[in-house]
């Protein structure tokens, strides 16, 4: 029978951290990027609108930009070998590229767009999460860390939401998988859940015009900036390697969630 690996005891890294940050081109993405350049990372962009990430690294020279379809495997991989090529190693992975989808149940939503929203949500965090745990597998020292951006919604969905609902419920079945798989190589994973940050996702919802509720009637819902929710994240990413926050929960205060419908 064969034994498994006995877990690694994380080693810390005296340098400055390298994080790499899928959908860094706006929202959330961009909020941490621009915290952890401030903080003093190395910051790796990863996006499709080369423009926009651009944009997120202006004035600081120690953003690495790497246009990237995180749906194309070859792309993510030539993602993590920049990385290592500019930084040498990578620390930090926050897997965070994501799309809310159609607001369709799952009578009315097609095939293509169902397998579209998986595609970036899932598929695309599968991949980026698996050049990253390669990459920490071979790094000296071994090891790093992995925050996955859930929702809310992989605790309670919203209305018309089948395909965002279900690829966030898998994305924590990622984050367990991958902190369990871990363990042997130094590599942790936790996942952060935040409702009504302000971005343009968030305009999707129509929150401040009145959201869709389960009874059917719409409410305005409360929001909360984004570089909270980004310091949340960070918080995470700047941890010690013999600490991890597994499942982290963020929510404009008053939002229509514990408790909702």
């Amino acid at each position: 029978m064969n034994e498994q690996p006995a877990p690694q005891q994380p080693q810390e890294d005296t340098g400055a951290k390298v994080l790499v940050v899928t959908g860094a081109g706006s929202g959330i993405g961009r909020a941490v990027a621009r915290q952890a350049l401030v903080a003093g990372f190395n910051v790796v962009l990863a996006g499709r609108r080369e423009n926009e990430l651009l944009a997120t690294a202006e004035g600081h020279a120690q953003a690495l930009v790497v246009p990237t379809d995180v749906c194309d495997e070859a792309q993510v991989a030539a993602l993590f070998a920049q990385a290592v090529e500019r930084f040498g190693r990578v620390d930090v992975l926050f897997n965070n590229a994501g799309t809310f989808g159609p607001s369709q149940s799952v009578e009315e939503i097609s095939l293509a767009d169902w397998n579209a929203t998986l595609a970036v949500n899932l598929t695309g965090s599968m991949l980026c999460a698996a050049g990253a745990v390669r990459t920490m597998q071979r790094q000296k020292p071994q090891g790093g860390r992995i925050i996955n951006n859930g929702s809310i919604s992989a605790h309670s969905p919203r209305p018309r939401s089948v395909a965002y609902t279900v690829s966030k419920h898998a994305m924590t079945g990622l984050t367990k998988s991958i902190e369990l798989d871990g363990r042997a190589f130094g590599i942790s994973c936790g996942q952060i859940d935040i409702g009504n940050t302000s971005t343009g996702i968030m305009a999707t919802l129509d929150v401040a015009t009145g959201a869709l509720q389960a009874d059917g009637s719409r409410r305005v819902e409360p929001t909360f900036p984004v570089a909270d929710a980004a310091r949340a994240v960070l918080m995470m990413a700047q941890l010690p390697a013999s600490a991890t926050i597994g499942s982290l929960v963020i929510t404009a205060s008053g939002m229509p969630y514990i408790g909702r419908g």
